[in-house]
């Protein structure tokens, strides 16, 4: 089932299409080293071996994790011969990602002088897997998951040389391409055990194809790209008030197997950083949902959760509290270590009395409105402002209460 020319390919027609890169390479036959990231199952093997094919290299494969340096050197000294000769090596690494820094470091020399031509291949964000001196000297191309009409042209193709029908019917056939979950391989595999499962003129409908495959896993990795990318989702959408897509990837991540305690911290973290005081019961409710879900544990404690989400989602928004905590902190690692004015500072011996220390301070509930309106800000610094409520949720009310406290100052103060 391997393709034999790049217009085979199925599913990465941003690649394979006219102007594509991979298009463009087949056509000037000229090669250079590649990272190729992208899920399993989307054609990242088949690729590099027609490259090897189109451009008249000797195919080497490797896996990162069944090979050590010693396997490498062995690989680079063969190349070396075949270029001695004339003949260049492309080095296909399946997994490049799984070798260590100084193991990713082994191929800067033979990339550079030209001994291999190298195509490594990795389901993780070659920015954060990947050496950025191999980045540097090799192509990132982007594979993309098989969508829906992709599957099922490759379900045709196993058709056609199996010169048998799948024993599904229409409905069977999409749910089939469904299971796969953007993987080609695991769609082909999927078909194997359909032809297993049928008898003789058996057709399975939907519900018959669901008990023959049972459920595939979802495409999840709890430590790696898919956990990362799911929870930022989640996050997004809670912060763009869409409570129905914020369920989803919750869902999502709950149906892949994700930790609730995970997602429990990170409804919380949601609450400070992008509802903050315009509803300060969010903070309240995420908590009391995590705390929820200890007691009850899984899959009740799920849905507790999920109220905190919804919740989350449907709150009035502000990130003012977040940013005047940042600009604060910027503000305070800048200016160094100002003293206080020694208004505000006790003074429990005589010296510290005679030096000035809480020399005329105001006790602000013996002012009128429980506000005195005096300075607090080191003299070198002066009065800086980090906190700008909208007018938005419970906020709103803080925001007339700043208001009013500053036309107080300005006019206790005499500028006003």
């Amino acid at each position: 089932m391997r393709p034999a020319v790049l217009s085979d390919l199925v599913g990465q027609e941003h690649l394979t299409g006219p102007g594509g890169a991979l298009r463009r390479v087949v056509e000037a036959r000229s090669l250079g080293s590649l990272v190729l990231w992208g899920p399993p199952g989307t054609g990242k093997t088949t690729v590099a071996r027609l490259l090897a094919h189109e451009t008249d290299l000797i195919f080497e494969q490797i896996s990162a994790i069944f090979s050590g340096v010693a396997d490498l050197k062995k690989v680079f000294e063969a190349a070396r011969l075949r270029q001695k000769m004339g003949q260049g090596t492309l080095l296909f690494v399946d997994e490049i990602h799984r070798f260590n820094r100084a193991q990713q470091d082994s191929f800067l020399p033979v990339m550079e002088d030209g001994t291999v031509v190298l195509i490594g291949a990795t389901t993780e964000n070659p920015s954060f897997a990947l050496n950025a001196a191999l980045l540097s000297r090799a192509r990132v191309l982007t594979f993309r998951p098989l969508d829906e009409a992709a599957i099922l042209r490759l379900l045709d193709r196993a058709q056609k040389q199996e010169a048998r029908p799948l024993p599904l019917d229409e409905a069977a056939r999409l749910a089939l391409a469904r299971f796969a979950d953007g993987d080609g391989r695991a769609a082909l595999t999927l078909a194997e055990e359909v032809w297993r499962a049928a008898g003789e003129g058996e057709v399975f409908d939907e519900a018959g194809l669901a008990s023959v495959i049972q459920r595939r896993a979802p495409v999840y990795d709890k430590s790696e790209d898919g956990h990362y990318n799911l929870i930022s989702a989640l996050h997004k959408c809670v912060r763009g008030s869409d409570p129905d897509a914020a369920l989803y990837y919750f869902c999502r991540m709950c149906d892949a197997g994700e930790d609730p305690r995970f997602l429990a911290r990170r409804l919380v973290r949601m609450a400070v950083e992008d509802i903050g005081l315009a509803d300060p019961q969010a903070l309240i409710h995420a908590r009391a949902a995590a705390e929820a879900y200890e007691q009850l544990g899984s899959p009740e404690g799920e849905l507790a959760l999920a109220n905190a989400v919804i919740y989350l989602a449907t709150a009035p928004k502000s990130n003012a509290a977040y940013t005047a905590y940042k600009g604060a902190l910027a503000t305070a690692k800048r200016a160094g270590s100002l003293a206080p004015p020694k208004t505000i500072l006790n003074a429990p011996t005589r010296l510290m009395k005679e030096e000035g220390y809480g020399a005329d301070y105001a006790y602000d509930h013996d002012a009128p409105h429980a506000f005195s309106g005096q300075d607090y800000w080191p003299p070198a610094l002066g009065r800086q402002l980090f906190y700008d409520p909208p007018e938005r949720g419970f906020e709103r009310e803080i925001r007339k209460r700043l208001e009013f406290w500053e036309k107080l100052r300005r006019e206790r103060s005499g500028r006003e």
